[in-house]
C-alpha cells in the first residue's frame, strides 16, 4: 500500500485540493487496530483513502482536521476524523459518512478535499503557541532545573500543555508568562525546513534527531522541522501560523508536578 502524500506539510495554506481515491472501506470491514483509532465511528460509516491529503491526521499533539470531500458527480463525504493507519505504514484514513449512502466514491475517482479553515487556524495557533511556550521554558530553566528536558505536548484547545522532565515550581509561572509574551510580541517568523541527521548535528541539536526507522522513513528522506526564528527548532509534522504574533495572547494557566515531571498548561483567547 502506497503512503499518502501529506500535502499540508509542504503547503499549509492549501485548504482545498483535488486528488484521487485509492480505497473506500466500511468501518465494519476495518481491521480491529484501525477500528480502535476512532471509537465514535459507527459501523455504517466509511473510511476513504486518497493519493494525497490536506487533512492533518490526529497526532503529534494536534487534533485532526475535519471537512468534506466532493466527487465530480456531486457525491459528498463528510470527514469527521483523520488518523494514520495502524496497519499500513503511512496510509492516511479519512473517517466519515457519505451524505447519500447510495452514492459513494470508487477507487480512481477524482475528488476535491476541503478542510474547515477556522478549525485549522485555531489548531495551528495552538501548535505554534505550544512551541513558543516550550522555547520559553527551555531558555529560562534548562540550567536552573536538574535533569531538565522537554518531553511531550498536547495542542488540543481544551487540554493544551507542555510536559517537562524536572520539577518546575509555581514561582516560575509569572516569569514564564513574561517570556512567552515577549516571544509573541516580537512577531518571530515561523519557518518550515527539511533536515537530515547532519543538519541537526551542524546546529548542535543531536538530542532532537528523530528515529528514522520508527518513523518508517527511507535513508533518502529528510525530517520536517519547524523553526521559530530567534527561539527554537523542533522536528514537527504539524501545522503552524506564519509568525508568533498570529498565535494571539497566550496565557500560561498553571504548573502542575507529579513523579518528577512538570506540566505547564496554556490557553488562547
Amino acid at each position: 500500500m502506497q503512503r499518502t502524500y501529506l500535502a499540508f506539510q509542504h503547503n499549509a495554506k492549501l485548504h482545498a485540493l483535488q486528488t484521487v481515491v485509492t480505497a473506500v472501506r466500511s468501518v465494519a470491514g476495518l481491521e480491529e487496530a484501525n477500528k480502535g483509532l476512532y471509537k465514535q465511528a459507527k459501523e455504517d460509516d466509511h473510511v476513504v483513502v486518497t493519493e494525497q491529503t490536506i487533512f492533518h491526521p490526529q497526532g503529534g499533539g494536534q487534533p485532526s482536521d475535519v471537512g468534506v470531500m466532493k466527487g465530480a458527480d456531486g457525491s459528498n463525504f463528510d470527514v469527521s476524523m483523520v488518523r494514520v493507519s495502524a496497519v499500513n505504514d503511512g496510509e492516511v484514513l479519512h473517517f466519515g459518512k457519505f451524505a447519500d449512502g447510495s452514492s459513494i466514491f470508487k477507487p480512481g475517482d477524482s475528488v476535491t478535499q476541503a478542510i474547515d479553515s477556522e478549525k485549522r487556524n485555531l489548531y495551528s495557533r495552538y501548535h505554534t503557541a505550544g512551541h513558543v511556550l516550550g522555547s520559553a521554558v527551555r531558555h529560562l530553566l534548562e540550567k536552573e532545573i536538574a535533569n531538565f528536558d522537554e518531553l511531550k505536548a498536547s495542542h488540543f484547545p481544551d487540554s493544551a500543555a507542555c510536559e517537562f522532565q524536572g520539577l518546575i515550581e509555581g514561582k516560575w509561572k509569572d516569569v514564564i508568562q513574561t517570556r512567552v509574551d515577549e516571544y509573541i510580541s516580537k512577531d518571530m517568523p515561523v519557518e518550515i525546513d527539511w533536515w537530515d541527521e547532519n543538519d541537526f548535528k551542524a546546529n548542535g541539536l543531536e538530542r532532537l534527531i528523530p528515529d528514522r526507522q520508527a518513523m518508517g522513513m527511507t535513508d533518502e528522506e529528510k525530517f520536517r522541522v519547524v523553526r521559530i526564528v530567534g527561539a527554537e527548532v523542533y522536528p514537527c509534522g504539524g501545522t503552524h501560523v506564519d509568525s508568533t504574533e498570529l498565535c494571539g495572547k497566550t496565557n500560561v494557566k498553571k504548573i502542575s508536578r507529579a513523579k518528577g515531571t512538570s506540566r505547564v498548561s496554556y490557553v488562547l483567547p
